[in-house]
């Protein structure tokens, strides 16, 4: 019985449940206390269905119970992505705009290691090339290693040590030394305001900002030099850090080491958003000229090509590397009981890289070095260095052999592999990517090479939109291991694995930045990117799909694309309007969640009547099975068809004088459905 039984109505009821819990809250304290909490539950049940039964407004029921629905087709727009179209840094073609500029930042570092501290002390200069027209104001510095302090913002990727961070100790811009222990100046309200000054604000945190009092003129170029010191974490098994980490006092593997400069571009102007741990990195491209001392006997591997080998290396090391590039063998450099460097106190090893946004290395005293080729596309043969420990040489058994297929079938499926040479480097730290260098072994290997081609050569944002170089990966992964067993790519059920998925509350969309991804941060940005493509290549191939992605790599090589410009260079690749698909999958967590609801077969052909429960639409595909067995009818129908906002369409099928006896919806499991099991009819016995 509901309150309508009595000729109430609905707010009346809510009354009247309200009179009794006031009743219940001034009820004798006498009375049995189980019996009044079965009293109290069974009043408190009572009043719960009774407002759940009753009526529902009209437009509160017609947002989750309607036969129709309002399908999106546009792409969301930012301001600051609106502000780059006025400005033609952007361009609806997806290509980078007649107006494009970037930033670009020259360092040259010189740093030593202390195998016994664990500590790195450095010198740098940036050579800032202010190619916008803005004049900048000021400079923002990131201070990655000030996340092993203990008092910074964190995710969840937690140090194993807590440190001093990174402790810069002398900052100079263009010849003016900053003020480090400087206070901001106070302004004055409506009175004369403080002189510009130079001062640093946010040493302690991962970025840091230097307001200049003389700014950097559009189209200059500016000379920050920066002295440092940093100790890499270290924790139980060597553990420290997924970006930097150590084996004791015998391997370091050294990454987001020293200070660098934000990205600044068009955009947003200056990258902002704090390191907190787990989302990655953001950097502008460049040149690097680095020397790194270590003690001797200390083998050097890392970002770009070794400039001094004769006073680094011994002869019998440099002979041997004089055959690598004639033979797919893998050439052992140095061995395991063999001396390991040339002789000296301590020795620097100088390394130069063009065209690149990092710069990391590793170091041993106990390094095994082995070395092969890749033969890349319209370059012809590489090296290809692998350093790891000799107890674990088992690692590396077959990395030569995975490591060369990525950068060889990479290079064909995308672009030619752009750098000069790759290494592999052991340690703690088994699963991350730089510029020329994997801290990887066989295991990673394939998804670790990937990373060249984005983040390293196309420079997507990792902390904003991880999707676009990790999800990407994760779809040329598909690729890449299909082609090691010899058989065609299967991308077949990926986009309808997406609708078991989808509604999950603690999904962030695509598009909410990577940096705040929460508990689905590995889906959001590893998983769902290859079902996005995977349905993408239900509606048009998926080498088209692939080919559309090799002209993007192509456009955007050395260069930073957004999502939008992602979306836009797709949409014109493939000649169609994909604004729908763009939505739903990037900005909204919605499935399609399709279903046959009904059939009506007959000899020569059926009525399917097809419904779409979800907010995300799809082209309709229907694989007809039938009595007499033979070939199976495949027909489709655009997703146009529910443009008009319909949620159920009826299809007509003709067949001349076939029987069917199976009809399915989306048989490739290519469009994100919550319940594949009502996508089949099958013919009554």
């Amino acid at each position: 019985m509901n309150s309508a039984d009595f000729g109430e109505s609905p707010s009346t009821a809510c009354v009247k449940h309200a009179d009794y819990m006031t009743f219940l809250l001034t009820f004798p304290t006498t009375f049995p206390t189980k019996v009044m909490r079965r009293v109290s539950l069974f009043i408190i049940l009572a009043a719960v269905l009774s407002t759940a039964n009753a009526q529902v407004p009209d437009y509160l029921k017609a947002s989750v119970d309607s036969d129709s629905r309002a399908v999106r087709r546009d792409i969301p727009f930012t301001n600051v992505y609106r502000r780059a179209l006025e400005a033609g840094t952007r361009d609806f073609t997806g290509q980078p705009g007649p107006n494009y500029w970037q930033l670009e930042t020259d360092f040259t570092i010189e740093a030593s290691l202390d195998p016994s501290t664990q500590k790195i002390s450095g010198s740098e200069t940036i050579q800032v090339h202010n190619n916008s027209s803005d004049k900048l104001d000021r400079i923002h510095l990131r201070l990655d290693h000030n996340l092993f302090r203990g008092l910074v913002p964190r995710g969840g990727s937690v140090p194993a040590e807590n440190t001093d961070g990174m402790v810069v100790t002398r900052i100079v811009v263009n010849g003016e030394t900053v003020d480090l222990n400087a206070r901001r100046p106070a302004s004055r309200r409506g009175g004369p305001q403080p002189e510009p000054s130079t001062y640093v604000v946010g040493l302690d945190q991962t970025l840091a900002v230097v307001y200049l009092a003389n700014p950097i003129e559009a189209g200059t170029t500016a000379t920050v030099e920066i002295d440092w010191t940093t100790k890499l974490p270290g924790g139980p098994n060597g553990r420290g850090h997924r970006m930097t980490q150590r084996w004791d006092n015998y391997l370091f593997q050294p990454t987001q080491w020293f200070p660098r400069l934000a990205k600044y571009d068009d955009l947003r102007g200056w990258d902002t958003q704090v390191y907190l741990g787990p989302a990655e990195f953001f950097n502008n491209f460049g040149s690097f000229d680095v020397k790194i001392n270590v003690p001797n006997g200390w083998i050097v591997s890392g970002t770009g090509v070794l400039q001094n080998p004769e006073e680094v290396m011994t002869e019998e090391a440099r002979a041997r590397m004089d055959t690598v590039l004639s033979t797919d063998d893998v050439v052992t450099i140095v061995g395991e009981d063999e001396q390991k460097t040339a002789q000296g106190e301590s020795l620097t090893w100088h390394f130069v890289a063009d065209k690149v946004n990092d710069f990391a290395w590793a170091t041993s005293d106990r390094f095994v070095w082995q070395t092969t080729r890749a033969i890349i596309p319209e370059k012809g043969p590489i090296p290809l260095h692998m350093v790891f420990l000799p107890e674990r040489a088992h690692l590396f058994e077959f990395a030569a052999e995975r490591s060369r297929h990525a950068l060889e079938f990479y290079s064909d499926l995308w672009a030619p592999y752009p750098f000069p040479q790759l290494t592999l480097q052991d340690g703690p730290s088994a699963g991350m990517e730089y510029p020329m260098v994997i801290n990887s072994n066989q295991g990673a290997a394939d998804h670790e090479v990937a990373h060249e081609w984005w983040p390293m050569m196309v420079g997507t944002n990792e902390t904003w939109y991880g999707w676009m170089d990790e999800g990407f990966n994760s779809y040329m992964n598909i690729l890449s291991r299909a082609d090691v067993n010899g058989e065609p790519a299967n991308l077949n059920g990926r986009g309808q694995q997406y609708g078991r998925i989808s509604g999950n509350e603690e999904e962030a969309p695509s598009m909410y930045v990577t940096n705040y991804g929460g508990n689905m941060y590995r889906f959001q940005t590893y998983q769902k990117a290859s079902m996005m493509l995977s349905m993408l290549g239900g509606i048009v191939g998926d080498d088209k799909v692939q080919d559309a992605m090799s002209d993007y790599t192509h456009a955007w090589a050395f260069k930073h694309p957004s999502p939008w410009d992602y979306m836009f260079f797709m949409s014109n690749a493939l000649e169609m309007d994909l604004g729908w698909f763009w939505y739903y999958w990037l900005f909204t967590t919605e499935s399609v969640d399709g279903s046959i609801t009904d059939v009506n077969a007959r000899m020569n052909g059926a009525t399917v009547t097809v419904h779409q429960d979800g907010q995300m639409p799809s082209p309709i595909v229907l694989e007809v099975e039938f009595v007499d067995g033979g070939e199976p009818f495949r027909t489709e129908w655009p997703v146009s068809v529910w443009f008009e906002g319909d949620k159920t369409f009826k299809a007509e099928l003709a067949f001349a004088g076939r029987e069917p006896s199976k009809i399915t919806l989306d048989p490739d499991g290519r469009f994100p459905d919550r319940d594949p099991s009502d996508n089949v009819w099958e013919k009554p016995e």
